[in-house]
């Protein structure tokens, strides 16, 4: 058994978005090394699937982040049936490209909806409980797409970017609480999610790569985890360009 946030045995690890991708490959990393994990995503036969792979370790316990009274339920019965939730990756996210030809205000709702009201959704349900306790982990799982713009980006892209609003916001009150915020900006990852989009992906990196990162980013104490690390280092860098550099730039890199 590993360790708390507090030092102590580790509690539960609930993870959101755990049907598919990069939750599904990091909930099987932490089951198989010792974690006991709860997986929540909205297709019961995606949970199933994943649960199987390590069955002694993995609950299933299925959610629609965007129903908010579920989610509290959700985060209840996990308490209530295996134990205290030490640990939370807030993953849940979809993604549906949107360029100028298809602009869509129900696309960018709804994209809003499930990357940003989810995971505050789960953060209120949370919260309360870990200060009451005095210890916890909270991962919200953002993306480099809200560093800065990108092609067809335009309902995805702003719902990261909230995201690492929100957690900079939150960090030093969650400091004050003794509660261990972070934040995850993944890159470009191969998932069903990706595969969506039209342009070359640099630096596209395997699944259960990417869950190895994160994996090893919750037991360091920095704020945030990104990767793969060569290609978030060039988009850190390309916040800092002006306009007329940044554009072109992108132009490049993805061909779009």
């Amino acid at each position: 058994m590993g360790k708390g946030s507090d030092g102590g045995p580790q509690g539960v690890t609930w993870i959101t978005g755990a049907g598919s991708g990069i939750g599904r490959a990091l909930a099987i990393h932490l089951a198989n090394a010792g974690a006991r994990v709860a997986l929540s995503a909205r297709t019961v036969e995606d949970l199933t699937a994943a649960v199987q792979m390590v069955p002694d370790r993995m609950r299933m316990f299925p959610l629609d982040v965007t129903d908010r009274k579920a989610t509290a339920a959700t985060v209840a019965a996990i308490e209530s049936g295996l134990g205290p939730i030490d640990r939370a990756v807030l993953n849940a996210g979809t993604h549906s490209p949107m360029s100028l030809e298809d602009f869509s205000a129900d696309t960018a709702r709804r994209l809003m909806e499930v990357n940003y009201m989810g995971v505050v959704h789960g953060l209120e349900a949370l919260l309360p409980r870990m200060r009451a306790r005095g210890r916890g982990q909270l991962a919200v799982v953002a993306s480099v797409a809200g560093y800065r713009g990108l092609p067809t980006a335009a309902a995805y892209g702003p719902t990261k970017a909230a995201l690492i609003n929100l957690c900079e916001s939150l960090k030093p009150d969650c400091d004050r609480a003794g509660i261990r915020l972070q934040l995850v900006c993944p890159g470009f990852i191969d998932t069903p999610l990706t595969a969506r989009n039209s342009f070359r992906m640099p630096d596209l990196m395997p699944v259960e790569d990417a869950a190895r990162e994160l994996a090893n980013g919750l037991e360091g104490d920095g704020f945030e985890i990104a990767f793969p690390r060569r290609f978030t280092r060039k988009l850190k860098l390309a916040r800092c360009l002006p306009y007329r550099l940044y554009f072109p730039l992108v132009r490049k890199a993805t061909g779009a």
